[in-house]
């Protein structure tokens, strides 16, 4: 099953080359890419867990959604989404600093978001590390609430902040 990719561009005054982004279902050829900006950009002080062998796995399960949004052939950022019975779960999402605030981050998870609306899936979860301030922001504008903390979640070392999106719609129209 092939998507068409999306394609957007973004421009800034302190980043005067327009981009030509273009966000796409991750091959398997991307898997040691992803990985490795895991490894630096969100990884970064931990034990390395999403290796090029897991990445592989989680691109070509059933269940999951590897989406990348690719300046040429440059992987720009990526989201890796999991979709259970009664909710989805963002695994990973990273965006390469010289991209971000530009949208990128915002799009990936808006087309990981409306494949879980699509799978009957309505409710998104996610992790993050405590002391990311920038990332809680970032979500909490995409309308994540904090729903929960677990303790020493990255590797006995960090505490994670659990966040939660509710994607369903509410009428407000009283019958």
């Amino acid at each position: 099953m092939s998507f068409p990719y999306l394609v957007f561009r973004g421009a800034s005054a302190h980043y005067t080359r327009l981009m030509n982004i273009r966000l796409g279902l991750a091959r398997r050829d991307d898997a040691t890419e992803i990985s490795l900006m895991s490894r630096f950009l969100v990884e970064h002080g931990l034990p390395w867990s999403w290796t090029e062998s897991r990445v592989s796995r989680y691109i070509r399960h059933p269940d999951c959604s590897v989406v990348v949004a690719r300046d040429r052939r440059r992987i720009a950022g990526f989201g890796v989404m999991e979709f259970h019975d009664a909710h989805a779960h963002l695994s990973l999402l990273a965006v390469r600093p010289a991209y971000q605030r530009r949208g990128i981050g915002r799009r990936i998870i808006e087309w990981l978001e409306s494949t879980a609306r699509t799978a009957g899936i309505f409710l998104v979860r996610l992790e993050l590390r405590a002391g990311n301030d920038a990332a809680r922001q970032f979500y909490e504008k995409l309308g994540y609430r904090e729903t929960g903390r677990k303790a020493g979640y990255y590797d006995a070392r960090e505490d994670a902040v659990v966040m939660t999106r509710d994607l369903s719609v509410h009428s407000s129209f009283n019958a």
